[in-house]
């Protein structure tokens, strides 16, 4: 701490915990325990930096962010020391009845889970997203029990983190719990590829001392208050007035004349309001603001020591708080003198970086802001750069000021009810910014950090790592998964970071950062595909077999959705369940896209049991395995779905998701098939109990029909035809209640038949009958029985193959019958003819062969074999 600061050692001792212990070592406090570990992990750095993902930066900066063992800005070196005494600790639960040795839970958590935004905790530090943890809390409680670990591997702030803790809140879990003797704290391993992502979620997860941080927080600004709280007074009526923000205004110039126009001068009326049609005051010429050319000025840049050329921004309104009253007026000259005596001040020492490549980034380069200081403006800049100075290598004081750094930036945009907002997800800087008064900013973030604060905080530890390689986490370690991942080119993460890691001076190592950019970091969704393979590889190592992982789905693209997919059954994972979680508040992107998701999914899946895993692995004959793996499946899979007052459909149950699961787990293990679809559904009705359509064992069957009583209606899922196999199911569903002609079929089958897949040829309506169905001498339509539907089965198989034919001698293929396709890649599966798979599949439209999960697979498969 710096010697001037007015909070002195002696006050830090008053209100500094006493004796810790940690790891089995005593430390007279906790600062002590903090000087321990990180010298501690000094010596283990040059190791550490030989791991896949190890961010940039020097050691030193590493160690300042650093509180370990709980919290590293690098590959945590004593997660499994942590792990162990969390282990034996739930031997003692045990003991007491807070848990109980043969928890299972075979069931996916369904309910659809909808849960605000607005809460202290949540607000406290900003993020590009996140998940609200009461909504997280709902799955721990359904899926663990006290003293449990969980993992979030792609943590973000640490939500899944909190969650954890708050389980341990009785007065937050009585309405999220319906076992009341599961509340009870669970242990969180997160981590996350980002710096600032793990000083927020350590910020949050660790246990600091509140008491302590608001001294020394408020100490801070008090002094700095002193030193250059001059920079935001303004003088009003002979008065000097404190400065609560400025308004800053873009300058432009007319493309009709070429004068200079002060957009707030000309655009804003009296009321604030902004017009999107004004008049220039040279030529009087009625413009808008996307006719209007950029006005720059060259300025002298203390930071660069050169000068640059930028666009010209000006101060126009200061908001003010005089001795009696609030108001607010243009600048007057005694505003514009304090202003460049400020552009005059040098800053001495601040480090700032050139922003990297790719689409965010380089945004406002057209404005010539290349730097990362530059999206502040000089006096908020000499605030940042002396705060830092004054933190004096404590973590929660760095995350309090990286709290406020969207606030008091350039990107904080001005709104005709001035309280301004950045829009999320983007570094835009608008035409018309608030500079805000940094001081009444951070002290509101003190106030903020208070009201997060709660008594439950660290019962987890978070840790900087590449999801691709977990080394400090031991295989079958983990209880349960709960990850948010980055989907495709959603969000820019470490892009959108870089600026808050400036001022730490740490930076997301981008090689593993898992997205589609094929600009900046060329990676294609095939190379996201494997790096979340890769992830949720080491995710299932670590994850105790028979357990539970659940994916947070934001994304409107089906090639995205179908990536996610395959990389989960890639590595061993059984798709359980899809449903909704609405976080009730959307991001600019979500609320501009025509087709942007309002509600994410929740993806659900299991790791087979030890049991299964050792039949497939001893057997013989992989045939036998078949029903052991559906028995299995139909044992993790909700038995009985209620929306509203009616039953609903379970579509994992339907014999197509069945057989594709069972597919998907042969074929990813690069097993031989060893059914087909006629085989599988009479080995389906043979073996199990089919009710509404699904199937059940014998004991899920006599539990649905109880609870379907209770219910007034039973809601089939509703298909829309966009697909040949979607229109065979459109087609067995209106056949149920009796055969039907063309001619009655035709008329609601165009009503509900939707484009398909760019490139996938759908054939005629005619045609899907005749190879799937049979007519009588009448001309009417039936549901073949399973005989029949072998025998058809059969037949249309070698029309696919046929037609596959075709495609591996075409040159290129521009359209495609979707399902000749499917039968093409198995057939050359089952005959390890990989290259034939890699061959078509490079000749079809990219978009049929990422937005279909069969294709996919077996075409992800053949990449790694040819």
């Amino acid at each position: 701490m710096d010697e001037n600061l007015l909070f002195t050692m002696d006050e830090e001792q008053e209100v500094n915990d006493g004796p810790v212990t940690c790891l089995g070592i005593t430390f007279e406090n906790d600062e002590k325990r903090r000087e321990y570990f990180r010298e501690e992990l000094r010596k283990k750095l040059p190791e550490l930096r030989l791991i896949e993902g190890f961010p940039n930066g020097e050691d030193n900066d590493i160690i300042n962010l650093s509180d370990p063992p709980y919290y590293t800005v690098c590959p945590n070196p004593w997660i499994n020391d942590l792990v162990k005494l969390w282990e034996d600790e739930k031997n003692l639960l045990e003991k007491t009845g807070k848990r109980t040795s043969d928890f299972t839970i075979k069931e996916p958590y369904t309910a659809d889970v909808s849960e605000g935004k607005n809460n202290p905790i949540y607000m406290a530090h900003s993020y590009h997203t996140k998940v609200p943890h009461p909504a997280i809390m709902r799955y721990l409680f359904h899926y663990t029990q006290p003293g449990d670990i969980v993992f979030d591997g792609f943590c973000g702030t640490g939500m899944t983190g909190v969650a954890a803790n708050m389980c341990g809140s009785v007065s937050e879990s009585n309405s999220l719990s319906n076992n009341k003797r599961n509340i009870g704290s669970r242990h969180s391993i997160c981590s996350d590829l980002s710096p600032i992502a793990t000083l927020i979620a350590s910020s949050y997860n660790t246990k600091n001392n509140y008491a302590l941080f608001k001294k020394k927080a408020n100490a801070i600004l008090d002094q700095i208050e002193k030193e250059f709280g001059w920079m935001y007074e303004t003088l009003q009526n002979g008065k000097k007035s404190k400065i609560n923000y400025t308004i800053w205004s873009e300058c432009f110039t007319c493309p009709h004349c070429g004068k200079e126009i002060v957009l707030w001068d000309s655009a804003v009326n009296e009321d604030g309001s902004i017009n999107d049609l004004f008049r220039c005051p040279g030529c009087g010429a009625e413009i808008t603001k996307k006719q209007l050319h950029k006005s720059s000025e060259s300025v002298y840049d203390h930071v660069l020591e050169d000068t640059v050329l930028v666009s010209k921004f000006i101060p126009v309104v200061v908001n003010y708080t005089s001795p009696s009253h609030r108001s607010e007026s243009r600048l007057n000259n005694e505003d514009v003198s304090v202003i460049q005596k400020i552009d005059s001040l040098p800053i001495n020492n601040l480090k700032t970086y050139h922003m990297p490549e790719g689409s965010e980034a380089s945004r406002n380069c057209s404005r010539g802001i290349d730097y990362t200081h530059q999206f502040f403006t000089k006096r908020n800049l000499i605030i940042i750069d002396r705060i830092l100075g004054l933190a004096e290598k404590d973590p929660y004081i760095v995350s309090w000021l990286t709290s406020s750094m969207i606030n008091i930036s350039k990107m904080w945009k001005y709104k005709p009810d001035r309280k301004g907002g950045s829009l999320s997800g983007t570094l835009y800087i608008p035409s018309l910014f608030i500079e805000q008064n940094p001081f009444e900013v951070l002290r509101r973030k003190i106030t903020a950090f208070g009201a997060a604060d709660y008594n439950e905080k660290g019962n987890g530890v978070v840790s900087l790592m590449s999801a691709c390689s977990l080394t400090q986490i031991n295989s079958a370690s983990v209880d349960y998964i709960f990850i948010d991942p980055p989907f495709g080119a959603n969000i820019m993460y470490s892009e959108l970071s870089y600026i808050w890691e400036s001022w730490l001076k740490v930076f997301t190592n981008t090689e593993d950062e898992a997205i589609v950019d094929t600009t900046a970091q060329k990676k294609s969704l095939f190379d996201y595909q494997d790096l979340m393979h890769r992830s949720l590889k080491e995710f299932y190592r670590i994850l105790k077999a028979g357990r539970w992982l659940t994916m947070e789905f934001s994304n409107t693209s089906a090639s995205v959705w179908n990536s996610i997919q395959t990389a989960l059954q890639g590595v061993g994972f059984v798709v359980a369940n899809v449903s909704a979680l609405d976080k009730q508040q959307g991001s600019f992107k979500s609320i501009n896209s025509p087709v942007a998701v309002k509600q994410d999914l929740i993806i659900t899946c299991f790791k087979p049991t030890d049991n299964l895993i050792q039949k497939f692995e001893n057997s013989t004959n992989i045939c036998e395995n078949v029903w052991d793996f559906v028995e299995e499946l139909l044992n993790h899979l909700p038995v009985h779905v209620k929306k509203d007052h009616s039953t609903t459909a379970v579509i994992e149950r339907s014999p197509k998701i069945l057989f594709d699961r069972l597919i998907a787990y042969y074929v990813q293990r690069g097993y031989p098939v060893p059914i087909d679809a006629a085989e599988f559904q009479r080995g389906l009705k043979d073996r199990f109990v089919e009710r509404d359509g699904m199937y059940f064992t014998a004991e899920q069957a006599i539990e649905y029909e109880e609870k379907k009583k209770d219910t007034t209606d039973f809601v089939s899922l509703f298909i829309l035809v966009g697909s040949e196999a979607e229109g065979i199911e459109w087609l067995k569903r209106k056949l149920e209640d009796g055969p039907k002609t063309y001619a009655e079929i035709l008329p609601d089958w165009m009503q509900d038949l939707v484009k398909p897949k760019k490139g996938d040829s759908l054939p005629e309506l005619m045609q899907i009958l005749d190879e799937n169905f049979l007519k009588d001498e009448n001309g009417y339509w039936h549901i073949p029985d399973v005989n029949d539907q072998a025998q058809l089965e059969v037949v249309r198989n070698k029309r696919l193959l046929k037609e596959f034919d075709v495609y591996v001698e075409a040159k290129k293929i521009k359209d495609a019958r979707l399902e000749a396709l499917r039968a093409g890649f198995k057939e050359c599966y089952k005959n390890k003819d990989f290259a034939t798979i890699v061959n078509v599949g490079d000749k079809i439209p990219e978009e049929l062969l990422t937005t279909d999960d069969v294709l996919l697979q077996y075409y992800d498969i053949a990449s790694s074999r040819v």
